[in-house]
């Protein structure tokens, strides 16, 4: 990561210093890293600049992040929009987090570019939307948002003087960093590991982290992993895994948000697979998640085929029908399609 602008902290420092009334957005389907940001900063901004703080989530997240929500609420849109448009309308400052674009936020997109509040970007995708936000702070060599967020938090007062964060911050801090990394499998940097030396030196007991995210899961979530890997999972030639869940086989588990978190990088531990891709069906749509190993880029083949983008390693993106695909049903001839055009040709277009 590169060494934080000091006219830019300044100004955000003014910026935290004028606000009254701020909210905080995430991203839809809000992961470790969008809701471990908001926390942090949310318990920040209220225990440390006395502002009031609001944090606006397009929909819910998943049951194993519960913990670090510990005497927190959040204002979900997708239960209520109005309440979330009439929030985000009496904030004077407006931080986005983990998200680079205002069309990352679902049914918070509207009001939040209708407000005429200040707008603050922290986040650490490719691409930012610069001219949505009046100060950006946008780092792709950093393992996640929360990983940026400790930085600026550790250069702002009271903490530029201290020897770290508070447990009550670090926490959150930290398992937005170990989901994002995969428990530091991929995106890690230098700094990251620093950044996580500091908060157990701050006392943040790591091991319960991760008794929570990776302990708690229902049994279902093992159930379907039994179906993925033996039924679903195909490995195609130029070591591509793929695997399609539709809606039919997300009732027969009785799947939830954040039940299949991880089954698109466990083809990667299979030698000789260097891609892996992972479609969920939703409502007209796949969501579609994408890993890489090496000299493959999994943000590439995300941007051409699935309208998406990410990180090298790390993407995501949507495969929508009728009009990429005729049906549902489908999607598995996409995927071996779009896979093998990419493997013959990266810079091949999608249309061509």
């Amino acid at each position: 990561m590169r060494t934080l602008d000091k006219m830019k902290l300044g100004q955000l420092d003014a910026m935290f210093g004028a606000a009254s009334a701020v909210g905080l957005t995430v991203h839809v389907h809000p992961d470790g890293d969008a809701l471990g940001s908001a926390v942090a900063l949310a318990r920040y901004l209220r225990g440390f600049r006395g502002k009031t703080v609001s944090i606006l989530l397009p929909d819910s997240y998943p049951a194993n992040l519960e913990f670090i929500m510990e005497g927190e609420k959040a204002l979900v849109a997708s239960d209520d929009p109005d309440a979330a448009a009439r929030c985000i309308a009496s904030c004077d400052l407006l931080v986005a987090l983990d998200h680079n674009s205002p069309g990352r936020i679902g049914l918070l997109e509207e009001p939040f570019r209708a407000s005429p509040a200040r707008k603050l970007l922290i986040d650490h995708h490719l691409d930012p939307d610069a001219g949505s936000y009046g100060l950006v702070f946008s780092e792709t060599e950093v393992s996640s948002t929360c990983e940026l967020l400790y930085w600026l938090l550790r250069a702002l007062p009271p903490f530029a003087a201290a020897e770290g964060l508070p447990r009550e911050l670090g926490t959150p801090l930290l398992t937005g960093m170990t989901t994002d990394t995969n428990n530091f499998a991929n995106s890690v940097f230098p700094e990251t590991l620093r950044m996580a030396s500091e908060l157990l030196a701050a006392g943040v007991d790591r091991d319960a982290v991760l008794d929570k995210l990776y302990n708690q899961y229902r049994e279902n979530r093992f159930r379907a992993m039994g179906c993925f890997l033996s039924e679903k999972l195909t490995i195609l030639p130029g070591g591509v895994a793929y695997a399609v869940f539709d809606r039919q086989t997300q009732e027969r588990f009785g799947l939830v948000d954040g039940d299949t978190e991880g089954f698109v990088n466990m083809p990667l531990g299979i030698a000789g697979v260097r891609m892996s891709i992972f479609l969920k069906e939703d409502d007209g749509f796949f969501r579609v998640s994408v890993r890489s190993t090496g000299d493959c880029a999994a943000s590439d083949f995300a941007a051409a085929w699935f309208h998406g983008g990410g990180h090298f390693h790390a993407a995501g993106g949507r495969l929508y029908f009728p009009s990429d695909i005729p049906s549902a049903s489908h999607a598995a001839q996409y995927v071996e399609t779009s896979a093998a055009r990419f493997l013959q040709d990266p810079a091949l277009p999608k249309d061509n």
